[in-house]
């Protein structure tokens, strides 16, 4: 009926309005309430209810269904299922049990619910039994577990048999699911095989991708502080007057009016705000601030002036570093300084006889800055534990001067036995003599430290030294350095009675017998040293001592630097072969070589490598390594003595030969080395090496008909390429080209694959202006010799000086066909390109030269200097990460520092460039350049001189001027000089 009256007064007409919806939803008893509270809700909400419509709040009709109308049914949403709950949401339920109280407890046991076994009627099929495990909550049994074995081999023997079929079948639907649904990589490979198609102008001209971040992200401006100045306090002081009044409207209402009409009036009256009271003067007295930083600077002052040291005065230049002493090192905060302080306080009152609780407390109050706590805390620590060394130490560290002395005094009355007591209290003394009395007084009380008589000994003059070492030596018979100490000061006699009391003393120490052997040799009777250090060898092992070979070297090391020569070679012959098996023997000793002259013990190389060469005297590699070591460190007359009796054990090596006529040669004796090498002639007839080096020892000496008449001669008995090749190039040089010729024509009769004959042909040939002849020369030569790159670059670059650009660039692809992976085409193919000014070309084949070479030095040095000044440094850096140890690598890098004024690093590349590689004679002529252009005539000399030892022979700047025909009697220095001379600085 509600309804019905409702439907009834909403009919009755807009007059009634608000009214009726009122009885509509109030019922038709209560029509006067409605309408009584209906003129209040008008008086509230005043003319905003006037547009409602006349359905609101009242309830749907039955059998209503919202959307139906417009078809809008059939879907569900979340507010008809609920919210989705997290497995730790807690159930509705706020009374449930524990283990029921979330959401994934119920489910849990929803879930343990659906295991259990469900044994209902209408789980239960005639023909499949019950849907679960009938008996799964029972026994397994091991005839359960043998039966379930069975059914797994059979299931596992019919998967088998169908598994070819099931694993095609798999196949074809994974390659029909590709097919149909292909990925992304595979949609874009027929676009990406087009990339190989793309040119690099196209590539590069590709724009970049832009920032796509607005203005304000690629540009962020960082927030600026500026320091307020003092001007501004002063003038707000002013300013910054109290207000104690109230707004008049707030005595008149009786409280807070709000400006907004139809607002609510506050219940609370209004009151008086007190406010800031500022000064009255307002102004800011600088004066006073100054004032109060002076005295905390004082403050500061007078806490650093009292120092460990005693000093009253403080350094004004070093007050801050005194400053910092006061800064916590520990890089702990304040509070784990409190805790530290805690907890050893701690452990001082639970054992206050602890040493180093006491010490660890002083040096952290040490630490903060707090020396007088310090100090107190570890003299009450000499008071608890007045037998602990460490802390009567401790105390008289943190003490200053006189107080310490008083404190190390205390200490001795309570330890007389302290050694490091009594060296503290001599370190305390500043007069020589009182050190000595206290040391002296400390020898009284322990007369059995070594230490204390060592230091006592230090102090004394020689005659007294000795009367006090005599002594020392009495009261303690068994140290060592005191009976040496004792025989250096002693005549001869004597030193040699201290050293025999010293070995019965002491049987086992190998020191004792060396400095035996070093006094005889000091004293002339060197027949001696050899009787002493067997003898010591014999006696120490007879008393059990291991004799240790390293520790014997070690000892001929020293013997060696200091002068005792026979000393040291004697104590080498006695334990070299010690402990090493016999095959091993050259190998060791060649590295014991190696080793002393690292160490710079020369005689002790000398040694071992004599006695190598007394046990194995055939052996070509030590006599060659002795040579070496000869001429490197030795004397001519040395060198000379040894390469005789070498060829001697050896006439067969003639590398050795060679060696004893070159040195022969170097000192001016030319019949000499004219000797050795008819010597070795006789014991190495038809050698071609000692032929060429008889050849080269005449022609040196402007003996030319003699050289020609050794050639001719060789040319006859032992004819080799090399052979024709030096009769050739003296003939060239010496101005006869027909003679030359010639004899280039025959030799290439006998050894056409021989390239160099072919490039001297060329070279002659274009000398002499015939062009045709010399391309017709080099082609002939790369027909029988496809291999030689140096042939390769010389038709290049002849062509390239006829004007051929296009021809001398087809030869160099076509040698790069013939010989792939070549650095050097490729590094040519490269500097035709720059040199015809195609610099992009010139990039694009270095790019391309790198990917076929990555590992190439050169290539990597000549793209260093071709990329632009900025690029340069990371270019470099590449570079060395791909050859770090690149003689090539390294002298760009070196030209990169040079290029930058980097004076002192790009000296430190030249010299690790020519330590790498001293055979690269373009580094010690770069080096050299340098030197002239920054360093003083010493530092000249000295890349000259070294460079000159090394005697390089290869490096493309090097090898041009050195085989030059205009240089070809050039020294190395000479060289250098031109080839420096040639270097433009243009890198």
């Amino acid at each position: 009926m509600a309804s019905v009256s409702g439907k009834q007064s909403s009919k009755s007409g807009p007059k009634t309005g608000s009214a009726g919806v009122s009885s509509g939803i109030g019922g038709g008893g209560g029509a006067a309430n409605s309408l009584s509270g209906s003129s209040a809700a008008v008086s509230l909400s005043g003319s905003l209810n006037k547009k409602k419509k006349p359905f609101l709040g009242m309830p749907a009709p039955l059998g209503y269904v919202p959307g139906l109308g417009r078809g809008a049914t059939g879907f569900t949403t979340r507010s008809d299922i609920g919210p989705a709950r997290d497995a730790n949401d807690p159930v509705d339920d706020r009374h449930a049990p524990p283990g029921k109280r979330t959401v994934g407890d119920q489910m849990k046991k929803n879930q343990a619910d659906d295991d259990d076994e469900d044994l209902n009627d209408t789980n239960y099929d005639e023909f499949n039994g019950y849907a679960g495990s009938l008996f799964s909550s029972g026994p397994y049994e091991k005839d359960d577990e043998e039966a379930d074995a069975i059914y797994a081999a059979l299931d596992k023997r019919m998967d088998e048999r169908r598994k070819e079929r099931r694993e095609q079948r798999e196949k074809e639907e994974i390659e029909k699911y590709r097919m149909e649904r292909p990925k992304i990589q595979q949609q874009f490979s027929d676009l990406k095989r087009k990339l190989a198609e793309v040119t690099e102008e196209e590539w590069l001209s590709i724009p970049e991708v832009g920032d796509a971040r607005n203005k304000r992200q690629r540009n962020p401006r960082y927030e600026k502080l500026t320091p307020v100045p003092d001007s501004f306090f002063a003038k707000h002081l002013q300013t910054g007057e109290n207000h104690t009044t109230v707004d008049p409207r707030q005595g008149q209402f009786g409280g807070l009016n709000t400006p907004f009409p139809g607002g609510l009036n506050t219940p609370y009256p209004g009151g008086m705000t007190p406010g800031l009271m500022t000064p009255g003067t307002g102004d800011l007295d600088m004066r006073k601030i100054g004032q109060a930083r002076n005295t905390l600077m004082d403050m500061r002052l007078s806490q650093v002036s009292d120092s460990v040291s005693g000093q009253t005065v403080v350094d004004p230049k070093g007050y801050l570093t005194d400053l910092n002493s006061m800064i916590p090192t520990h890089g702990g905060d304040i509070s784990d300084i409190k805790k530290a302080r805690l907890l050893l306080k701690s452990v001082r009152e639970t054992n206050p006889h602890h040493p180093p609780a006491w010490i660890a407390s002083a040096r952290l109050e040490e630490v903060t800055g707090k020396l007088q706590v310090a100090r107190n805390l570890i003299m009450k620590g000499t008071e608890m534990c007045p037998k602990s060394e460490d802390v009567w130490l401790e105390a008289a560290r943190l003490q200053p001067g006189d107080t310490a002395k008083a404190v190390v005094a205390q200490a001795v009355r309570h330890l007389p036995q302290s050694v490091r007591i009594y060296i503290r209290a001599a370190e305390l003394e500043t007069d020589v003599r009182a050190k000595k009395r206290v040391l002296r007084k400390a020898l009284e009380n322990v007369s059995k430290s070594v230490r204390l008589w060592k230091t006592a000994v230090e102090l004394e003059e020689p005659e007294d030294a000795r009367i006090m070492l005599s002594r020392a030596v009495e009261c303690c018979p068994t140290s060592v350095e005191l009976w040496l100490a004792l025989a250096r000061l002693e005549t001869y006699e004597n030193a040699r009675r201290v050293l025999n009391k010293a070995r019965e003393n002491i049987p086992t120490d190998r020191h004792i017998w060396i400095t035996a052997a070093k006094l005889e040799e000091a004293n002339g009777n060197t027949q001696m040293v050899e009787k002493i250090i067997d003898r010591a060898i014999t006696s120490l092992r007879a008393n059990g001592v291991e004799i240790n070979r390293e520790q014997w070297i070690q000892d001929a090391e020293e013997c060696d630097k200091a002068g005792s020569v026979a000393t040291c070679q004697a104590v080498i012959r006695a334990v070299i072969g010690i402990g090493i098996e016999e095959e091993d023997c050259k190998h060791t000793w060649m590295e014991d070589a190696e080793s002393c002259v690292a160490h710079g013990a020369l005689e002790c190389a000398r040694a071992i490598y004599a006695h190598a060469l007394q046990q194995f005297p055939s052996k070509k590699s030590v006599w060659l390594r002795a040579a070496y070591f000869e001429k490197n460190h030795g004397t001519r007359e040395s060198l000379e003595a040894l390469l005789q009796r070498a060829v001697a054990h050896c006439p067969k090596a003639e590398v050795l030969w060679l060696m004893g006529a070159k040195s022969k040669w170097l000192a001016g004796d030319v019949p000499a080395a004219r000797s050795i090498l008819a010597l070795a002639f006789q014991a190495n007839p038809n050698s071609e090496e000692i032929w060429l080096a008889a050849v080269k020892l005449e022609s040196e000496n402007n003996e030319y008909e003699r050289a020609r008449r050794l050639l001719a001669k060789a040319r006859s008995s032992a004819p080799t390429a090399r052979v024709f090749m030096k009769s050739v190039k003296l003939e060239w040089v010496l101005g006869n080209i027909v003679a030359a010729q010639e004899l280039c024509t025959e030799a290439l009769k006998h050894y056409e694959d021989f390239p160099k004959l072919w490039m001297m042909r060329g070279q002659i040939e274009e000398q002499s202006g015939s062009t045709d002849k010399a391309r017709e020369a080099y082609g002939q030569g790369l027909k029988k010799c496809p291999q030689s790159i140096s042939l390769w670059l010389l038709l290049s670059r002849l062509e390239e000086k006829a004007g051929q650009l296009t021809r001398a660039r087809a030869i160099l692809e076509k040698s790069r066909l013939k010989n792939p992976q070549n650095p050097e085409l490729w590094l040519e193919s490269v500097r035709l390109e720059y040199r015809a000014g195609l610099k992009n070309i010139a990039n694009t084949l270095m790019a391309k030269a790198l990917q076929e070479c990555p590992n190439s030095g050169i290539l990597w040095a000549e793209a260093v200097f071709l990329e632009a000044r900025p690029q340069r440094k990371t270019k470099s850096v590449d570079a060395l990460k791909k050859c770090e140890h690149d003689p090539h690598v390294l002298l760009a890098v070196a030209k990169l520092f040079w290029s930058e004024r980097k004076i002192t690093k790009a000296r430190e590349w030249f010299l690790r460039t020519v330590k790498i590689e001293p055979d690269l004679g373009d580094a010690w002529a770069f080096f050299y350049k340098f030197e002239l252009q920054h360093g003083t005539e010493e530092q000249q000399e000295e890349v000259r001189r070294r460079c000159e030892n090394a005697e390089p022979r290869h490096g493309e700047l090097w090898c041009a001027e050195s085989k030059h025909i205009a240089n070809w009697q050039k020294k190395i220095g000479e060289i250098l000089v031109l080839v420096a001379a040639k270097i433009k600085n243009t890198f």
